[in-house]
């Protein structure tokens, strides 16, 4: 009786490792949403060799593919147009139905803790936007917080459709931008995956070997001291939150982050490794939309904020499909987290709704320096999307001009055929102009859409 027992126990463990489940990533799951119009890659583990069959109920066609040496499986499926709910079956030695499946619009909210911040921190009117939140067509994954020393191939978390349970601790950021992204595109399907940490630099959000590779990258790299609040090493953020995400289909990025770089002198260069890496990694130039950081009372013994403002804004320069939502007229300067997140989430929306969807003409960024011209003692400043330029109070003191010694001098400024002329007694041969070179700058000069202009400083 004993041995019978034995080998029954045998043959249930032969049986179990002969004949694995098949097994999904988290990212999977009841709730989801697929990208629209597009071949998406649904992928998991499965018994080496062992076949799996795909059947979607939205075309009620099967898919096979047989798992690798390495159990591992992988396939393309194509997507309609925007619907739902659907249903999808995989089947191996066991099956997984996977169910309330919408087809839509995905995008990866990430960053840090302004993109973290949610309804329940205390944002603008929280109250109302949670109790208005119940929407079946916008659904949320968060990643969790973890670090790892290598990329990870899956991890933990589930699908939940939006309401005001679920919206009140998912990015508020994201949430208003979905929104907005509804508001004009009927009501198509937006899917949120929700990736950030509270106070983290940006050289933990992309592959460690992209700055081991760079000596200016590595250099910065490690001028970063350890903070009590979250990871500062290169790729540990990356390796556990990002990196299980790269062959899930999206549509793009928003971020929100660069307030834990500030005092960085490359952060440009940083920022925009960070958006080639996930690029090539998603082999898709996918748009990337990022909000400005705002002003605030970093202190005055140097311009680390300002700089950054400035490397946010060459960034859309260096790198192609890009965006940046403004923000200094919507930031009080004494609080690291502007409660208006419903105005951040709007614009970034706007930004995908003009560039990325085509269906809003609106002008929706702000003034961005273009360059200048030298008049004798007077420089005149021209800006892409000056369409009405107009200071807030009249005038305005923000712009400073230096001649060859670097010396900067408040200037006077007057705008004129939408450009702005700058001089100042002081300075009879200028070669340099800077505008709301401060840390807690908020911007006077705006366009016809009411939009800030960035600070800048001519190159």
């Amino acid at each position: 009786m004993k041995n019978n027992l034995i080998a029954f126990v045998l043959f249930l463990t032969f049986f179990s490792t002969a004949f694995a489940n098949v097994t999904l990533p988290n990212l999977f799951s009841d709730n989801m949403v697929l990208q629209r119009n597009s071949e998406v890659t649904i992928w998991g583990w499965a018994n080496p060799q062992e076949e799996v069959v795909i059947a979607p109920s939205w075309n009620n066609q099967t898919y096979k593919i047989k798992a690798s040496n390495q159990a591992k499986w992988e396939i393309n499926i194509p997507t309609p147009n925007e619907g739902g709910p659907f249903a999808i079956s995989i089947k191996g030695y066991n099956e997984i139905v996977l169910k309330n499946i919408l087809i839509g619009e995905v995008w990866v909210c990430s960053g840090q803790s302004n993109m973290e911040m949610n309804a329940s921190w205390g944002i603008e009117n929280a109250d109302e936007a949670v109790k208005n939140a119940t929407n079946s067509n916008i659904r949320f994954f968060t990643v969790p917080k973890l670090t790892a020393t290598t990329p990870q191939n899956n991890l933990s978390g589930n699908w939940t459709e939006c309401t005001p349970e679920t919206m009140k601790y998912f990015s508020a950021a994201g949430y208003f931008f979905a929104k907005r992204l509804q508001e004009e595109l009927k009501n198509v399907p937006i899917g949120l995956i929700s990736s950030n940490w509270g106070g983290t630099p940006a050289e933990i959000w992309m592959p460690e070997e992209v700055i081991q590779n760079d000596a200016v990258l590595l250099e910065a790299a490690k001028t970063r001291k350890e903070e009590r609040y979250g990871p500062n090493q290169p790729g540990r953020a990356f390796n556990a939150m990002i990196y299980p995400l790269i062959n899930f289909k999206i549509a793009g990025v928003i971020w929100y982050q660069g307030e834990s770089n500030v005092g960085s002198p490359v952060y440009d260069k940083t920022f925009s490794a960070l958006i080639t890496s996930w690029r090539k990694l998603w082999k898709s130039d996918f748009p990337f939309y990022y909000v400005q950081i705002a002003p605030y009372n970093y202190g005055e013994n140097h311009f680390g904020g300002a700089v950054i403002r400035d490397a946010q804004r060459k960034v859309l320069q260096q790198v192609p499909n890009t965006g940046m939502a403004m923000t200094s007229d919507i930031s009080p300067i004494d609080d690291i987290h502007p409660k208006d997140k419903k105005s951040v989430g709007t614009r970034l929306a706007n930004l995908a709704l003009a560039n990325t969807y085509k269906t809003n003409t609106a002008l929706v960024n702000g003034p961005l320096y273009k360059g200048i011209k030298i008049e004798k003692n007077k420089v005149v400043v021209s800006f892409d999307f000056a369409e009405g330029l107009h200071f807030s109070n009249l005038k305005s003191n923000q712009f400073e001009i230096a001649g060859a010694d670097g010396i900067f001098y408040e200037a006077t400024a007057a705008i004129k055929n939408n450009t702005v002329i700058v001089q100042s007694d002081k300075m009879k041969n200028p070669v340099k102009v800077r505008y709301a070179w401060k840390n807690n700058a908020q911007s006077q000069l705006f366009n016809k859409a009411n939009l800030p202009a960035s600070s800048f400083i001519s190159e």
